[in-house]
């Protein structure tokens, strides 16, 4: 084939990719949208005379143009964690935040925060949500509560038969009674604390904080937009770069 043919033809392929991508784009954001609705379960502290509801947030900020947002058509494989522990060094605009991933008991989740690291996805993501003195919600690029890496996956893994949760937990974020809602957002138990099962079961723990609870604490410190106990950030933790080993 002459290389202008080739090119023709290479072409024509790449553009029948990226309309596929926008495709399952679209199908995506409207799936968040119907879901956005939807509570992803109910928070119990041990203390508490009530429950407190893990719903989506507003945004604090404009959300980042769509444009701008990196999108993956499906998560890797759950090998790609090669069933190790990892560690991830992450800088962040208040200090340095080590995790501890567990490759062994949460393969997919792990497998996908790697590669969503490794990808860049994460650099330049403000944590977006934040329920007092229990956990900050991080990895949405749109920070609405509704972003992800432009896939979703399941089961759930490694979730505790108790529902206890304890402080320094990384966990998965997803949708409520939907297993295989899981994307780029997870949060972090800024203390012990309980989540209750719903009809999807608890929620994926992949990892923990080795390092850098301090800085945690100190951007949930001054609460959040509004004084509600569960809302945006009054301080803003930014992710500014990810390094696995």
């Amino acid at each position: 084939m002459p290389p202008s043919k080739r090119a023709r033809a290479y072409a024509r392929r790449r553009q029948s990719e990226w309309e596929a991508r926008q495709r399952r784009s679209a199908a995506l954001r409207r799936r968040r949208a119907v879901l956005a609705a939807v509570v992803i379960g109910t928070l119990v502290l041990g203390t508490a005379a009530g429950a407190i509801v893990l719903a989506s947030q507003p945004a604090a900020t404009p959300p980042t143009a769509a444009q701008d947002i990196p999108s993956f058509s499906a998560a890797p494989s759950p090998a790609e964690a090669q069933g190790r522990t990892w560690t991830a060094e992450m800088t962040t605009s208040r200090g340095a935040i080590t995790l501890e991933l567990d490759g062994a008991a949460a393969p997919q989740a792990v497998a996908s925060f790697l590669m969503l690291a490794r990808e860049g996805f994460y650099t330049d993501i403000t944590c977006h949500r934040l329920v007092l003195g229990t956990l900050i919600q991080c990895g949405d690029p749109t920070q609405t509560g509704l972003g992800g890496p432009g896939y979703l996956f399941g089961p759930i893994e490694n979730a505790p038969e108790d529902g206890q949760y304890p402080a320094g937990s990384v966990v998965m974020a997803r949708f409520a009674d939907d297993p295989d809602s899981q994307g780029s957002q997870f949060f972090v138990m800024l203390s012990d604390g309980v989540i209750e099962d719903d009809a999807a079961g608890g929620y994926t723990v992949f990892g923990r904080v080795t390092a850098g609870m301090d800085v945690l604490a100190e951007a949930a410190g001054s609460g959040t937009v509004g004084a509600g106990p569960d809302g945006v950030p009054v301080v803003r933790l930014t992710i500014e770069g990810v390094v696995i080993s």
